[in-house]
């Protein structure tokens, strides 16, 4: 029997579209054209290469309903980017009632924009311009297209040529509604010789009764000779079915370190894409998730080499517990005249109970000579040897399993920018582990 495929519209019409007069003419522009490519795409189905182990049956699109006004919890629980963390930091937040912006006056005088992305648009359409649309295009997918066209809110972050960011930005996407559709957009470009360290949180209540939805379009420019190091941690409710388009372009001698950490959702169907653009760039990715019950997470990634001596690492590591599964489908991709570069990419996955399940699908699409390409992955149980012998050191069952996990995810772990963020993430897998 065939496998059952969703409802394939939202009720979203092109009047919902903020586009008032009060919306600079360069975001109306995106999208008018975001919505006529989600007229255009179709609906991702099973038979699509991309999508083939991730169903969307179960969720009923026709009853998600775009933000209507409700008033925002002013309390966010949860969040892994504790007070602590927080204190006296630059730090936007995102929810449907807007964007709030606390920056300090270091980063400031520094010359940083770190705005709303509304707002930016209009006082540097210049800048934004150079981004917007340009990384992530509207024709990516079905669910870019409806995050370009729909999404009321977004943030810019900016950094001038040469300038150092001394300390980290924060932001945190709040999704707190049932029922409804949260769509965030998010631009970063980084000038020649520029630095910034940024630290995003992706968060909703845990215990909702109704699905929601959320998309998020992340477009990154890491200029000549800059580095960008950002970590992303994603902990929706188990209601949340999350969609992504992420994608960075590093120009030549430019550096990207991506830390991804995912916990949440009940489904997350996530592309992360890393362009190498200008001889002699690096990206280096890292990223780890943790899924129990009927989760479903799936990420596909893909590092493109489009130009000579450029250099790709890529390491995702999952555990996954209850009927819980994952699915990981990474390429990398070396264009004809993207010689001498370096590729590497693993995806290491610990089943921690017969239920769970995970499929990982590495590969390689090489088309010049001159390169060196790996890749690898593994799926696998808790070492039973490893088991034995702390059992055998008094060491209770769960907390050695608690121990292995740790052990599994503590090279990822010590990737964070913030020793403080691996450690919250650690805390929450510890909880989930010891709950179940």
């Amino acid at each position: 029997m065939a496998r059952k495929q969703p409802e394939k519209e939202f009720n979203f019409s092109r009047d919902m579209i903020p586009d008032s007069d009060k919306v600079p003419a360069l975001l109306r522009e995106l999208r008018s054209d975001a919505w006529q490519a989600y007229q255009e795409l179709p609906f991702p189905t099973m038979k699509d290469e991309a999508w083939r182990r991730t169903s969307l049956s179960g969720f009923d699109f026709r009853k998600i309903q775009l933000p209507n006004g409700k008033e925002v919890p002013e309390k966010i629980t949860g969040s892994i980017l504790t007070d602590g963390i927080l204190a006296k930091k630059s730090i936007a937040l995102l929810s449907p009632a807007g964007v709030k912006i606390n920056q300090t006056a270091q980063s400031i005088k520094q010359g940083v924009i770190f705005s709303n992305l509304t707002e930016a648009a209009k006082k540097h359409p210049d800048l934004v311009k150079k981004v917007l649309g340009k990384v992530v295009s509207p024709r990516d997918g079905k669910f870019a297209a409806a995050t370009a066209a729909f999404a009321n809110h977004g943030l810019f972050i900016y950094v001038p040529k040469g300038v150092e960011v001394s300390e980290p930005l924060f932001s945190i996407v709040f999704a707190p509604w049932e029922g409804t559709a949260h769509f965030f957009q998010c631009l970063i470009y980084l000038e020649e010789g520029s630095s910034l360290t940024y630290i995003h949180e992706s968060l909703s209540p845990e215990n909702s009764s109704q699905p929601s939805l959320t998309g998020e379009n992340v477009e990154i420019f890491v200029g000549k000779n800059a580095n960008l190091k950002i970590a992303e941690i994603q902990s929706y409710g188990d209601q949340v079915w999350s969609f992504s388009h992420k994608k960075a372009l590093v120009d030549r001698d430019g550096y990207l370190e991506w830390e991804i950490g995912a916990l949440g959702s009940y489904l997350s169907k996530h592309f992360i894409t890393v362009d190498l653009i200008g001889q002699g760039a690096e990206g280096r990715v890292s990223g780890m998730f943790f899924a129990d019950q009927k989760q479903h997470l799936s990420y596909n990634t893909m590092q493109r080499h489009l130009a000579p001596r450029t250099t790709s690492d890529l390491l995702f590591k999952g555990a996954l517990g209850g009927k819980s599964r994952s699915v990981w489908r990474g390429m990398i991709y070396a264009s004809p005249g993207a010689q001498y570069i370096d590729g590497y990419q693993a995806n290491r996955n610990l089943i921690l109970n017969s239920g769970a399940r995970s499929d990982s699908i590495p590969g390689l699409e090489i088309l010049n000579n001159d390169v060196r390409c790996t890749h690898g992955s593994t799926v696998g149980k808790i070492d039973q040897e490893q088991l034995f012998y702390l059992l055998s050191r008094g060491i209770h069952h769960l907390e050695a399993e608690l121990l292995i996990i740790q052990g599994f995810f503590d090279d990822i772990f010590s990737r964070f920018p913030l020793p403080e963020v691996g450690e919250q993430i650690w805390m929450k897998i510890k909880n989930r582990v010891t709950k179940k």
